[in-house]
């Protein structure tokens, strides 16, 4: 297996070691299924909220899948786009989804303040740069669309305004949010592990669940070391989930790739402007992402993505995508031309055919999931983590209420027809994106 700490440049950052896998049986009351950041915001708030036996199985580290390989972006994006979020739920639920995100955004900075986590935790702001006539028209119809929903908070940047923030000869304008933190998401998934474990949590790493069997009184839990019966289980493992039975077909992971550079040099940062460490995004379908790191590295994601068949999960490097991903960073600045890059890794997001979280109940109440952040969990992830703990305890609240919460979600066919349409779908965006591009 490989050393989770060379899996992205965040899980090397700060020393941690993995707690000892299961070895026996175990009962308990309730059993999380994965370490990232949606079990240890689960198991964090069930521990709050009652003395439950709480027990989190991870197949390798805690942090070492997508909640410690993204760009640290804790952000408002809930799916795709607000447009595609009222096409497919209508615009009471659009306006629903942007609150809870908001919410969900405010709240990450709550637990890094509660429980004192250093993640490198920073609130710089969001903007969605248009790098052509069609994505400015793009961004320009979704503040009009936000406007429209009564969503504040969001403004057009004209190209003169942009420049005084960060300066790229792609810059059309851009769309403006301050609600953006950037962490560092290894050291804040590690922070949340230690919270999490202060309050009594329990953790077995290096301990895959391999089969989900509903039992009398509960659920069966099958692992190498042994097996946990627990009265409830709560699976959180995201673009892991169709390796689990019960959600199999809600959703399928997509690879996305991230370089990094190397300390960016005074003279090149006054180049560029970029002195308020805003986190960047284009409007391409397949967005490419941007932002500064504490040493002032620039990481750029995204771009292209890569998606597998059946069960297979070993599509983190993409030698394609990461050098059209350092040809786009010199494209975007040209002042970082030639520049050295450090560090390229990727790893998998979780897609639901309409491409919107979901999360409840997976048949019966024994049983819970979350899923589908579609690349934008840092923030939702752990408000979901919260809304997962009351439905295992039984509360109704109003979070419990959210739309997506046992929401009907589409499956996705079985193979090879899953493959054909998740390239379907890819060659779409593609599309879109080759024809926005040429536009400008």
């Amino acid at each position: 297996m490989q050393d989770f700490r060379e899996k992205s440049f965040w899980l090397s950052t700060a020393s941690y070691e993995p707690s000892p896998p299961l070895a026996g049986d175990l009962s308990v009351d309730v059993a999380v299924v994965g370490g990232g950041f949606t079990g240890l915001s689960t198991a964090l708030h069930l521990r709050e909220a009652e003395a439950l036996d709480v027990a989190v199985l991870e197949a390798d580290a805690v942090g070492s899948g997508a909640s410690g390989r993204n760009g640290g972006f804790a952000m408002t994006l809930f799916g795709l786009t607000l447009t595609v979020t009222r096409w497919r739920f209508g615009p009471d639920r659009a306006r629903e989804a942007q609150r809870y995100m908001e919410r969900a955004v405010d709240y990450v900075g709550e637990l890094v303040a509660r429980h004192g986590i250093d993640c490198d935790y920073e609130l710089p702001g969001f903007l969605r740069a248009a790098t052509s006539p069609a994505y400015e028209k793009r961004i320009r119809r979704e503040i009009d669309l936000a406007r429209s929903l009564g969503l504040e908070g969001i403004e057009w940047l004209p190209p003169e305004k942009l420049a005084e923030r960060v300066r790229s000869p792609l810059y059309r304008g851009a769309w403006w949010e301050p609600r953006c933190a950037l962490v560092n998401p290894a050291k804040l998934a590690w922070g949340l592990r230690r919270a999490a474990a202060a309050k009594g949590a329990r953790f077995f790493e290096r301990t895959p669940v391999t089969a989900v069997e509903r039992v009398p009184g509960g659920v069966r839990l099958a692992t190498p070391g042994g097996t946990v019966r627990a009265k409830k289980v709560v699976l959180a493992a995201n673009a892991w989930s169709h390796l689990l039975a019960p959600l199999r077909r809600k959703q399928v992971p997509a690879f996305t790739h991230v370089v990094l550079t190397e300390p960016i040099s005074p003279e090149r940062r006054a180049a560029i402007g970029w002195r308020g460490r805003e986190g960047i995004e284009d409007a391409r379908d397949l967005v490419h992402y941007y932002r500064l790191t504490r040493d002032d590295r620039l990481l750029m994601g995204g771009g292209d993505v890569t998606v597998s068949y059946g069960e297979d999960m070993d599509r983190d490097l993409s030698p394609p995508t990461f050098a059209a991903l350092e040809r786009h960073v010199a494209e975007v600045f040209p002042a970082l031309a030639g520049i050295r890059f450090t560090h390229r890794w990727g790893g998998p997001v979780s897609v639901p055919v309409d491409m919107a979280p979901a999360m409840g109940f997976a048949g019966d109440e024994r049983i819970l999931y979350a899923l589908g952040c579609v690349g934008h969990g840092v923030s939702l992830t752990q408000l979901n983590g919260r809304v997962l703990a009351d439905l295992a305890l039984g509360r109704k609240t109003g979070l419990t209420d959210v739309f997506f919460v046992n929401r009907k979600t589409l499956p996705w066919p079985p193979e090879p027809l899953r493959l054909a349409l998740s390239r379907a779908i890819l060659g779409f965006m593609h599309a879109e994106d080759a024809w926005c591009d040429r536009r400008g």
